[in-house]
């Protein structure tokens, strides 16, 4: 009788519910134009997740998941004052990145020495998750997609015509902000299962392979859904034949399938 491995089972779980995030923050993060801003909080987010662990080695227990997510959060909102302060936004997204980089670098190097636990953070495993780290995932999909249903529509006036939005008494900059902070929880929830360097390929990837695919943002949704979700279970099942993680074989496969959409016509 067969019986599923309960490893890649949670790694098919964390894929759906990556494809989730990619649908939703990732499509929100192209029609805004800030993929840049993508990179910068994956290494907030790694810096947190970093400084979670090394806390939990010399002071006191705490999920690494759960500093991850408030560095995130953190940066995203200074981005977003930033911005609000009439900042440009690429400057904004520019400094918190090398800030966060810094930061990455500095609490990484305070751990050298569980170089097998930083290099996770860096590139991921989804065959390597355990059931907590499938339930914080879990739980942070349920408030991203609480987000995202919530203020969607006040979220989209304030992409794509905030003047008049300002208005209809809508304040695009305090939904830009949300938006940012959907965005932050998203790469959050890819962190763990595909590192911080592959976050960029199956966060924006499969969304700008969707938004030339299709012709409307409810379509984009769909298509980058189902884009990533092909994507991560192809990564795992080829990496039950070889030694390389599965965000390699995604990543690859995303990239592939976005160079396939350019001969769209």
């Amino acid at each position: 009788m067969f019986t599923p491995n309960i490893w890649v089972l949670r790694g098919i779980i964390a894929i759906f519910l990556i494809s989730v995030v990619a649908a939703s923050a990732g499509s929100f993060s192209i029609f805004q134009k800030s993929t840049f801003f993508v990179s910068g909080i994956a290494h907030g987010s790694l810096a947190g997740a970093a400084l979670g662990i090394y806390i939990s080695l010399y002071f006191f227990p705490i999920n690494p998941f759960i500093m991850a997510m408030m560095f995130s959060v953190l940066f995203a909102v200074a981005i977003g004052i930033a911005s609000h302060r009439k900042e440009n936004i690429e400057v904004a997204i520019g400094i918190m990145f090398s800030f966060s980089m810094s930061l990455a670098i500095l609490f990484l190097a305070m751990i050298k020495e569980y170089a097998s636990v930083a290099w996770g953070l860096i590139i991921g495993d989804l065959l390597l998750l355990s059931s907590q780290d499938v339930i914080w995932m879990l739980i942070t999909v349920a408030l991203i997609l609480l987000i995202f249903f919530t203020f969607r529509r006040k979220i989209l006036f304030s992409i794509f015509d905030p003047e008049v939005a300002m208005v209809q008494g809508i304040n695009p900059y305090l939904y830009e902000t949300l938006l940012f902070i959907l965005i932050a929880l998203g790469v959050v929830v890819l962190l763990k299962g595909v590192g911080a360097i592959l976050v960029y390929a199956l966060l924006i990837v499969p969304a700008a392979t969707a938004k030339r695919i299709a012709g409307s943002f409810e379509g984009t949704i769909i298509y980058s859904f189902f884009i990533s979700l092909i994507s991560g279970l192809g990564g795992i099942f080829l990496s039950l034949f070889t030694s390389v993680v599965p965000s390699a074989y995604a990543g690859l496969i995303a990239t592939f399938i976005y160079f396939l959409s350019l001969f769209k016509k």
